[in-house]
């Protein structure tokens, strides 16, 4: 079966599906892939089909051009709000489905930056399971700049990857953090030469969507779970869950590659 494309609504996101991967592809190259209208639709759309798509093990979102996401149009932002401050906020709170979906999707998000992401475009990428970072890349909560609190969850999301002390700074000072610094702290799990990060990127999706679909989805929720609740509670789930897994035939053909000294190829079953 070879790549398909998939229906987003816009042009300005993409999604390609090949080999159980589906790259996402945040499309206004000449904006720096500013969030619009159209795009929030568009990802608040297509992540929960994603989510529900037996073809799809892994999610790979990214930025076209040189950018991941510069967060909200500041060209609009510059109009002004709405008269009124209420539906604003419905509106928010629809937006902010997005990141809440990435993080509760049904199986791993890799977020793929090749430069910049800032405000609800670095929330974005926090809101993935996991980061990979051309080295030209940088990071910014950039929402003090602009008067602004913050949203999108990266308060929540940095906090919880950084600990209170470095999340405050960050969300205080707007500061622009590398890809070498961003490493360092732990809000990038790798970092590529620029050239290499589509590639780089594409390999580590394929890798993960070839892994067992059910179990990567127990793990996902146990580790979600592990940022809110008490051990004893973590304890309980992972053990309904583990011999949930051991019920599938995904277990027994896993095993059997084992004993066999191959690789098994799971059916998510």
């Amino acid at each position: 079966m070879g790549a398909e494309a998939r229906e987003t609504g816009t042009e300005q996101v993409t999604c390609l599906v090949d080999e159980r991967v589906a790259t996402v592809t945040l499309n206004r190259p000449d904006a720096r892939n500013a969030l619009t209208v159209a795009m929030k639709e568009g990802l608040r759309a297509l992540l929960p089909e994603l989510g529900d798509d037996p073809d799809v093990g892994c999610v790979l979102l990214t930025g076209a051009g040189g950018a991941f996401c510069a967060g909200g149009d500041t060209k609009v932002m510059a109009e002004g709000p709405p008269p009124e401050r209420e539906p604003r906020v419905r509106i928010l709170r629809r937006e902010h489905e997005v990141p809440a979906t990435i993080h509760r999707l049904a199986k791993p998000v890799i977020a793929a930056l090749p430069g910049p992401a800032a405000g609800a475009g670095f929330a974005l990428a926090l809101s993935c399971d996991l980061r990979i970072l051309a080295e030209g890349a940088f990071v910014t909560t950039a929402y003090a700049r602009l008067g602004l609190s913050g949203d999108y969850g990266a308060s929540w999301f940095l906090t919880h990857l950084l600990g209170p002390a470095k999340a405050r700074e960050l969300m205080f000072t707007a500061k622009r953090v590398d890809a070498a610094e961003c490493l360092a702290l732990g809000l990038a799990n790798r970092v590529v030469p620029d050239a290499e990060l589509h590639k780089a990127a594409l390999e580590w999706a394929r890798e993960i969507a070839a892994g067992p679909p059910i179990a990567l989805r127990f793990m996902k929720e146990n580790l979600n779970r592990a940022l809110t609740e008490d051990l004893q509670s973590c304890l309980d789930v992972e053990a309904e869950r583990m011999v949930g897994g051991a019920f599938t035939e995904d277990y027994a053909l896993a095993v059997k590659a084992f004993t066999e000294k191959r690789a098994p190829k799971f059916r998510g079953k």
